[in-house]
Protein backbone atom coordinates (compact mmCIF):
# COMPACT_ATOMS: atom_id res chain seq x y z
CA UNK A 1 0.00 0.00 0.00
CA UNK A 2 1.39 3.43 -0.89
CA UNK A 3 1.66 6.10 1.83
CA UNK A 4 -1.24 8.22 0.50
CA UNK A 5 -3.11 5.15 0.59
CA UNK A 6 -2.00 4.54 4.19
CA UNK A 7 -2.53 7.87 5.13
CA UNK A 8 -6.58 7.45 3.73
CA UNK A 9 -7.38 4.57 5.28
CA UNK A 10 -6.03 5.86 8.33
CA UNK A 11 -8.10 8.94 8.41
CA UNK A 12 -11.13 6.98 7.15
CA UNK A 13 -10.34 4.76 10.64
CA UNK A 14 -10.15 8.04 12.77
CA UNK A 15 -6.73 7.40 13.32
CA UNK A 16 -5.39 10.97 15.02
CA UNK A 17 -1.60 10.32 13.65
CA UNK A 18 -3.26 9.74 10.13
CA UNK A 19 -5.30 12.75 10.18
CA UNK A 20 -1.83 14.68 11.75
CA UNK A 21 -0.11 13.58 8.82
CA UNK A 22 -3.01 14.26 6.12
CA UNK A 23 -3.16 17.48 7.62
CA UNK A 24 0.62 18.38 6.83
CA UNK A 25 0.19 16.69 3.78
CA UNK A 26 -2.66 19.42 2.28
CA UNK A 27 -1.16 21.98 3.71
CA UNK A 28 2.12 21.86 2.61
CA UNK A 29 0.92 20.38 -0.40
CA UNK A 30 3.49 16.93 -0.84
CA UNK A 31 2.72 15.23 -3.89
CA UNK A 32 -0.66 13.24 -3.94
CA UNK A 33 -2.35 15.70 -2.06
CA UNK A 34 -5.10 16.22 -4.73
CA UNK A 35 -5.98 12.94 -5.33
CA UNK A 36 -6.37 12.68 -0.97
CA UNK A 37 -8.32 14.90 -1.25
CA UNK A 38 -10.62 14.05 -4.03
CA UNK A 39 -10.88 10.34 -2.24
CA UNK A 40 -12.09 12.33 1.24
CA UNK A 41 -14.32 14.94 -0.57
CA UNK A 42 -17.70 12.58 -0.53
CA UNK A 43 -17.04 11.94 3.67
CA UNK A 44 -16.39 15.35 4.36
CA UNK A 45 -19.81 17.06 2.79
CA UNK A 46 -22.24 16.50 5.93
CA UNK A 47 -19.77 18.68 8.05
CA UNK A 48 -20.67 21.92 9.26
CA UNK A 49 -18.05 24.71 9.29
CA UNK A 50 -18.36 27.57 11.43
CA UNK A 51 -15.89 30.74 10.84
CA UNK A 52 -15.07 32.80 13.78
CA UNK A 53 -13.72 36.02 12.81
CA UNK A 54 -12.95 39.26 14.60
CA UNK A 55 -10.32 41.91 15.61
CA UNK A 56 -7.65 41.06 17.83
CA UNK A 57 -8.62 40.71 21.24
CA UNK A 58 -12.11 40.45 21.30
CA UNK A 59 -11.50 37.03 22.44
CA UNK A 60 -12.20 34.49 19.44
CA UNK A 61 -9.91 31.74 21.28
CA UNK A 62 -11.24 31.64 24.17
CA UNK A 63 -15.35 32.09 22.58
CA UNK A 64 -14.00 29.35 20.52
CA UNK A 65 -12.92 26.97 22.97
CA UNK A 66 -16.33 27.59 25.01
CA UNK A 67 -18.04 26.34 21.77
CA UNK A 68 -15.97 23.30 21.60
CA UNK A 69 -16.90 22.71 24.95
CA UNK A 70 -21.01 23.07 24.53
CA UNK A 71 -20.67 21.33 21.61
CA UNK A 72 -18.81 18.22 23.21
CA UNK A 73 -21.44 18.40 25.55
CA UNK A 74 -24.34 17.61 22.89
CA UNK A 75 -21.66 14.63 22.14
CA UNK A 76 -20.17 15.75 18.83
CA UNK A 77 -16.98 14.94 17.24
CA UNK A 78 -15.24 18.59 16.81
CA UNK A 79 -12.41 20.07 14.97
CA UNK A 80 -10.90 23.52 15.31
CA UNK A 81 -8.80 25.25 12.87
CA UNK A 82 -6.95 28.16 14.11
CA UNK A 83 -5.03 30.03 11.98
CA UNK A 84 -2.18 32.34 13.02
CA UNK A 85 -0.10 35.14 11.68
CA UNK A 86 3.30 34.45 10.13
CA UNK A 87 6.49 36.08 10.58
CA UNK A 88 7.72 38.21 7.93
CA UNK A 89 11.26 37.52 8.44
CA UNK A 90 11.39 33.58 9.30
CA UNK A 91 7.27 32.85 8.20
CA UNK A 92 7.01 30.88 11.42
CA UNK A 93 4.68 31.62 13.79
CA UNK A 94 3.63 31.40 17.43
CA UNK A 95 0.68 28.79 17.47
CA UNK A 96 -1.16 30.38 20.39
CA UNK A 97 -4.42 28.72 20.09
CA UNK A 98 -3.26 25.10 21.16
CA UNK A 99 -2.08 27.02 24.08
CA UNK A 100 -5.44 28.76 24.82
CA UNK A 101 -7.11 25.19 24.04
CA UNK A 102 -5.39 22.74 26.48
CA UNK A 103 -8.61 22.09 28.08
CA UNK A 104 -9.31 19.84 25.04
CA UNK A 105 -5.74 18.22 24.48
CA UNK A 106 -6.88 14.88 26.23
CA UNK A 107 -10.12 14.54 24.39
CA UNK A 108 -9.65 11.87 21.90
CA UNK A 109 -13.24 13.48 20.13
CA UNK A 110 -11.86 17.11 19.58
CA UNK A 111 -8.96 17.85 16.89
CA UNK A 112 -7.11 21.08 16.78
CA UNK A 113 -4.70 21.79 13.96
CA UNK A 114 -3.23 25.32 13.64
CA UNK A 115 -2.30 26.84 10.45
CA UNK A 116 0.39 29.71 9.63
CA UNK A 117 -1.07 32.09 7.16
CA UNK A 118 2.24 32.07 5.33
CA UNK A 119 1.69 35.40 3.72
CA UNK A 120 -1.58 35.09 2.51
CA UNK A 121 -4.16 37.89 3.20
CA UNK A 122 -7.75 37.84 4.57
CA UNK A 123 -7.42 36.26 7.90
CA UNK A 124 -7.12 32.45 6.54
CA UNK A 125 -4.48 30.41 5.20
CA UNK A 126 -4.78 29.50 1.77
CA UNK A 127 -4.93 25.50 2.68
CA UNK A 128 -7.63 26.25 5.36
CA UNK A 129 -10.28 24.96 3.40
CA UNK A 130 -8.27 21.98 2.73
CA UNK A 131 -7.30 21.04 6.04
CA UNK A 132 -11.06 21.34 6.61
CA UNK A 133 -12.29 19.03 4.52
CA UNK A 134 -9.53 16.17 5.99
CA UNK A 135 -11.25 16.90 9.62
CA UNK A 136 -14.31 16.91 8.46
CA UNK A 137 -13.93 13.48 6.51
CA UNK A 138 -12.09 12.21 10.41
CA UNK A 139 -15.43 12.69 11.54
CA UNK A 140 -15.65 16.30 12.77
CA UNK A 141 -19.50 17.25 12.80
CA UNK A 142 -18.80 20.64 13.17
CA UNK A 143 -15.11 22.36 12.02
CA UNK A 144 -14.77 25.54 13.46
CA UNK A 145 -12.09 28.36 11.90
CA UNK A 146 -11.10 30.71 13.65
CA UNK A 147 -9.06 33.09 11.61
CA UNK A 148 -5.92 35.64 12.98
CA UNK A 149 -6.98 38.77 14.26
CA UNK A 150 -8.82 40.57 10.98
CA UNK A 151 -9.15 44.19 10.33
CA UNK A 152 -11.61 45.77 7.90
CA UNK A 153 -11.70 44.05 4.57
CA UNK A 154 -10.18 40.76 5.52
CA UNK A 155 -13.13 38.44 4.87
CA UNK A 156 -11.84 35.68 3.62
CA UNK A 157 -14.15 33.06 6.25
CA UNK A 158 -16.94 33.76 5.12
CA UNK A 159 -16.19 32.44 1.26
CA UNK A 160 -15.51 29.14 3.23
CA UNK A 161 -17.39 28.57 5.90
CA UNK A 162 -21.45 27.93 5.96
CA UNK A 163 -21.95 29.66 8.89
CA UNK A 164 -19.56 33.26 9.91
CA UNK A 165 -19.73 34.25 13.62
CA UNK A 166 -18.18 37.72 13.71
CA UNK A 167 -17.11 39.21 17.09
CA UNK A 168 -17.37 42.37 18.69
CA UNK A 169 -16.26 43.78 22.29
CA UNK A 170 -17.43 47.29 24.01
CA UNK A 171 -14.18 49.68 23.71
CA UNK A 172 -12.82 48.03 20.60
CA UNK A 173 -12.65 50.91 18.61
CA UNK A 174 -15.00 53.32 17.13
CA UNK A 175 -18.46 52.40 16.55
CA UNK A 176 -18.49 52.93 12.71
CA UNK A 177 -15.32 50.19 12.09
CA UNK A 178 -18.04 47.36 11.81
CA UNK A 179 -19.96 49.16 8.85
CA UNK A 180 -17.04 49.27 6.82
CA UNK A 181 -15.54 47.29 4.04
CA UNK A 182 -18.46 44.76 4.17
CA UNK A 183 -18.33 43.24 7.70
CA UNK A 184 -21.84 43.61 8.20
CA UNK A 185 -22.37 42.15 5.00
CA UNK A 186 -19.69 39.14 5.88
CA UNK A 187 -21.52 38.14 9.39
CA UNK A 188 -24.43 35.60 9.68
CA UNK A 189 -24.22 35.99 13.39
CA UNK A 190 -22.99 38.88 15.87
CA UNK A 191 -22.41 38.89 19.24
CA UNK A 192 -20.58 41.23 21.41
CA UNK A 193 -18.22 39.61 23.63
CA UNK A 194 -17.05 41.10 27.39
CA UNK A 195 -20.80 42.16 27.86
CA UNK A 196 -20.09 42.39 31.14
CA UNK A 197 -17.82 45.51 30.48
CA UNK A 198 -19.22 48.99 30.47
CA UNK A 199 -20.62 49.30 26.78
CA UNK A 200 -21.94 46.39 25.63
CA UNK A 201 -25.02 47.37 25.32
CA UNK A 202 -24.32 50.24 23.62
CA UNK A 203 -21.87 48.19 21.46
CA UNK A 204 -25.29 45.90 20.57
CA UNK A 205 -27.61 48.76 19.76
CA UNK A 206 -25.02 50.56 17.65
CA UNK A 207 -24.55 47.03 15.90
CA UNK A 208 -28.65 47.03 15.38
CA UNK A 209 -28.64 50.04 14.29
CA UNK A 210 -25.81 49.72 11.96
CA UNK A 211 -27.30 46.29 10.30
CA UNK A 212 -31.42 47.98 9.93
CA UNK A 213 -29.41 51.94 8.17
CA UNK A 214 -27.19 49.34 5.57
CA UNK A 215 -30.28 47.43 5.09
CA UNK A 216 -28.91 44.07 6.59
CA UNK A 217 -31.85 43.39 8.52
CA UNK A 218 -30.76 43.00 12.05
CA UNK A 219 -32.44 43.04 15.56
CA UNK A 220 -32.54 40.76 18.67
CA UNK A 221 -32.79 38.01 16.15
CA UNK A 222 -32.81 34.31 17.11
CA UNK A 223 -32.04 33.55 20.41
CA UNK A 224 -30.16 36.87 20.73
CA UNK A 225 -29.79 38.11 24.65
CA UNK A 226 -30.87 41.82 25.10
CA UNK A 227 -28.03 42.11 27.77
CA UNK A 228 -25.62 38.98 28.75
CA UNK A 229 -28.28 37.34 31.09
CA UNK A 230 -31.48 37.32 29.11
CA UNK A 231 -33.42 35.88 25.70
CA UNK A 232 -35.26 38.70 23.74
CA UNK A 233 -37.19 37.04 21.21
CA UNK A 234 -37.91 34.13 19.11
CA UNK A 235 -36.77 33.33 15.93
CA UNK A 236 -39.57 33.78 13.09
CA UNK A 237 -37.46 31.63 10.53
CA UNK A 238 -38.96 28.64 10.90
CA UNK A 239 -42.62 30.22 9.94
CA UNK A 240 -40.51 31.71 6.54
CA UNK A 241 -38.15 29.48 5.55
CA UNK A 242 -38.04 31.33 1.39
CA UNK A 243 -37.30 35.22 3.38
CA UNK A 244 -34.19 36.58 3.81
CA UNK A 245 -31.87 35.44 7.37
CA UNK A 246 -32.26 37.95 9.63
CA UNK A 247 -28.46 38.67 11.18
CA UNK A 248 -29.16 38.38 15.02
CA UNK A 249 -26.90 40.59 17.57
CA UNK A 250 -26.09 38.95 20.77
CA UNK A 251 -23.97 39.43 23.58
CA UNK A 252 -21.89 37.18 25.71
CA UNK A 253 -19.18 36.81 28.28
CA UNK A 254 -17.05 33.61 27.00
CA UNK A 255 -15.06 33.89 30.17
CA UNK A 256 -17.62 33.14 32.35
CA UNK A 257 -19.27 30.65 29.90
CA UNK A 258 -22.59 33.28 29.92
CA UNK A 259 -24.26 33.40 26.54
CA UNK A 260 -22.57 30.37 25.05
CA UNK A 261 -25.84 28.18 24.84
CA UNK A 262 -27.69 30.85 23.40
CA UNK A 263 -25.08 32.16 20.85
CA UNK A 264 -24.77 28.15 19.75
CA UNK A 265 -28.69 27.71 19.19
CA UNK A 266 -28.42 30.59 16.77
CA UNK A 267 -25.67 29.47 15.10
CA UNK A 268 -27.73 26.39 14.70
CA UNK A 269 -30.97 28.15 13.36
CA UNK A 270 -28.60 29.53 10.28
CA UNK A 271 -27.36 26.33 9.97
CA UNK A 272 -30.81 24.99 9.13
CA UNK A 273 -31.97 27.83 7.23
CA UNK A 274 -29.00 27.19 4.80
CA UNK A 275 -30.69 24.13 4.17
CA UNK A 276 -34.69 25.41 4.19
CA UNK A 277 -34.43 28.54 2.64
CA UNK A 278 -34.49 28.98 -1.26
CA UNK A 279 -31.92 31.77 -0.22
CA UNK A 280 -29.45 29.61 1.83
CA UNK A 281 -29.74 26.95 -1.09
CA UNK A 282 -28.46 29.45 -3.40
CA UNK A 283 -25.47 30.81 -1.00
CA UNK A 284 -24.43 26.95 -0.91
CA UNK A 285 -24.11 26.61 -5.05
CA UNK A 286 -22.31 30.05 -4.55
CA UNK A 287 -19.85 29.02 -2.06
CA UNK A 288 -18.95 25.77 -4.65
CA UNK A 289 -18.77 27.88 -7.21
CA UNK A 290 -15.86 29.90 -5.72
CA UNK A 291 -13.80 27.10 -4.72
CA UNK A 292 -13.87 25.82 -7.88
CA UNK A 293 -12.72 29.43 -9.08
CA UNK A 294 -10.03 29.26 -6.86
CA UNK A 295 -8.93 25.74 -7.61
CA UNK A 296 -8.78 26.33 -10.92
CA UNK A 297 -6.43 29.61 -10.29
CA UNK A 298 -4.13 27.64 -8.36
CA UNK A 299 -4.17 24.73 -10.89
CA UNK A 300 -4.00 26.85 -14.12
CA UNK A 301 -1.09 29.54 -12.24
CA UNK A 302 0.78 26.56 -10.85
CA UNK A 303 0.83 24.25 -14.66
CA UNK A 304 1.01 27.56 -16.66
CA UNK A 305 3.93 28.89 -14.91
CA UNK A 306 6.15 25.31 -15.20
CA UNK A 307 4.92 24.85 -19.01
CA UNK A 308 6.65 27.94 -19.62
CA UNK A 309 9.35 28.67 -17.32
CA UNK A 310 12.02 29.01 -19.72
CA UNK A 311 10.22 32.07 -21.52
CA UNK A 312 9.25 33.41 -18.74
CA UNK A 313 12.93 33.48 -17.67
CA UNK A 314 13.60 35.69 -21.22
CA UNK A 315 10.70 37.82 -21.02
CA UNK A 316 11.90 38.53 -17.38
CA UNK A 317 15.34 39.37 -18.73
CA UNK A 318 13.58 41.79 -21.38
CA UNK A 319 11.36 43.12 -19.05
CA UNK A 320 14.59 44.61 -16.89
CA UNK A 321 16.47 45.97 -19.72
CA UNK A 322 13.07 48.30 -20.28
CA UNK A 323 12.88 46.28 -23.50
CA UNK A 324 9.28 45.23 -22.73
CA UNK A 325 6.83 46.19 -20.31
CA UNK A 326 5.25 43.34 -17.82
CA UNK A 327 2.06 43.59 -18.98
CA UNK A 328 2.78 43.02 -22.95
CA UNK A 329 5.24 40.12 -21.56
CA UNK A 330 2.00 38.35 -19.94
CA UNK A 331 -0.27 38.97 -22.56
CA UNK A 332 2.68 37.21 -24.73
CA UNK A 333 2.72 34.12 -22.31
CA UNK A 334 -1.69 34.24 -22.10
CA UNK A 335 -0.85 33.68 -26.43
CA UNK A 336 1.34 31.47 -26.07
CA UNK A 337 -0.12 29.21 -23.91
CA UNK A 338 -3.36 29.99 -26.26
CA UNK A 339 -5.55 31.84 -23.66
CA UNK A 340 -5.87 34.72 -25.43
Amino acid sequence: MSAENEVLAGVLAGDMRAVARACRMVDERWPGHLELLAALFSRSRGSWWIGITGAPGVGKSTLTSRLVQHLRAQDQRVAVVAVDPSSPFSGGALLGDRIRMQAHWADPEVFIRSLATRGALGGLSRTTADVARVLSAWGAEVVLIETVGVGQDELEVMQVAHTTLVIQAPGAGDDLQAAKAGLLECADVFVVNKADLPGADSAAQHLRGMLALTGVTGGSGPGALAGHGAAARPSTMSEASNEGWEVPVLSCVAQRDEGIAELLGALRQHFSWLSTSATGQARRVERSRRELVALLRERLSAVLVERQESQIAQLAERVSRGELDPYAAVQTLLGSAGLV
